[in-house]
């Protein structure tokens, strides 16, 4: 064997060495990945069964797609069914609308002149973040309820004579959830933006500032045209997670006044098997909304290819 086939035979084996070293450092995450997002499908068995706890699943009835097709087979059902999806597309919209927060938020962060101030104000705007919702609904009780600080505030001063339930009004259910979800995830959703700031080429800020632009000019035309690639694939994504609202911060702060305005779809599944112990029926929606949230997803990617050329998936 000559010199040159060593050589090429060697190349091909590291090669192939440094792509099984890749593999390796990824495997642990599709092994984590499989557990939690792909075993657990194995439950949407549950769907076709009338499953009866405590009874074995052996031991329950096939009924094929009897609770898929229960879910429209009463006038009543399908009014509760819109109503709540109505609670989830307006909390899904208003995520939507007020998507570009963030990124507005990122760009005056990045604009002040004060490091210090820059960082004091990123850790206190991520911390929220990382605080539980147990943790926030807590808060959100001290200050609201109606032996609250608010309340006491208020009556002190003279401007009130009865403590306002602000965490039972249900006509600002919509908007005070939003508040709260805006408040806790904006530092953080920020970061995304910060990092795209800085793969933008600095030549063309120095360009900008020789030629007597401004600092808003330079936002509007140099800044914001680096930060909507970033802002439109996130845009896309929560599109494609429309029917997807969460359930612990609507859990927490749902009672009796506003529950027909609090229960987004989520919430919805988990009472369903949690309260009612209707474990098929909350199976079965939920996988409804999963392959919604599928189509969406490939919709939003499709439209991506076509509109930009590029894919998001």
């Amino acid at each position: 064997m000559t010199l040159s086939k060593m050589n090429k035979k060697t190349t091909r084996l590291n090669k192939k060495f440094e792509r099984m070293k890749l593999f390796l450092y990824i495997l642990p995450f599709m092994i984590l990945l499989f557990i939690f997002s792909y075993y657990p499908l194995y439950g949407w068995i549950y769907a076709f069964f009338d499953y009866r706890p405590p009874l074995a699943l052996k031991d329950c009835d096939f009924v094929g797609l009897q609770w898929f097709k229960s879910m429209v087979d009463s006038p009543v059902k399908v009014q509760q069914l819109l109503g709540i999806l109505r609670n989830t597309f307006v909390m899904s919209g208003l995520g939507i609308l007020t998507s570009w927060l963030p990124m507005v938020f990122a760009i005056f962060l990045a604009e002040c002149r004060s490091s210090k101030f820059q960082k004091i104000v990123q850790t206190f705007t991520t911390t929220p973040n990382f605080i539980s919702w147990v943790l926030v609904y807590f808060m959100a009780y001290s200050i609201f309820s109606s032996s609250g600080a608010m309340n006491n505030i208020l009556m002190n001063l003279g401007l009130i004579t009865e403590p306002i339930q602000f965490l039972e009004q249900e006509s600002g259910t919509w908007l005070s959830m939003w508040a709260w979800n805006t408040w806790k995830g904006l530092g953080w959703s920020a970061i995304m933006y910060l990092a795209a700031l800085g793969g933008i080429d600095q030549g063309l800020y120095e360009a900008a500032r020789v030629d007597g632009a401004g600092r808003f000019k330079i936002i509007w035309h140099i800044t914001i045209p680096g930060l909507l690639p970033t802002y439109f694939v996130l845009l896309l994504l929560s599109i494609a997670n429309f029917l997807n609202n969460g359930m612990e911060q609507y859990f927490l702060f749902q009672n009796a006044f506003n529950s027909d305005h609090i229960q987004v779809l989520d919430l919805y599944v988990y009472n369903l098997a949690m309260k009612s112990g209707s474990y098929s029926l909350a199976t079965a929606i939920s996988i409804l909304k999963t392959f919604v949230s599928v189509i969406l997803l490939f919709s939003v990617n499709r439209f991506s290819k076509a509109v930009r050329g590029e894919s998001i998936v």
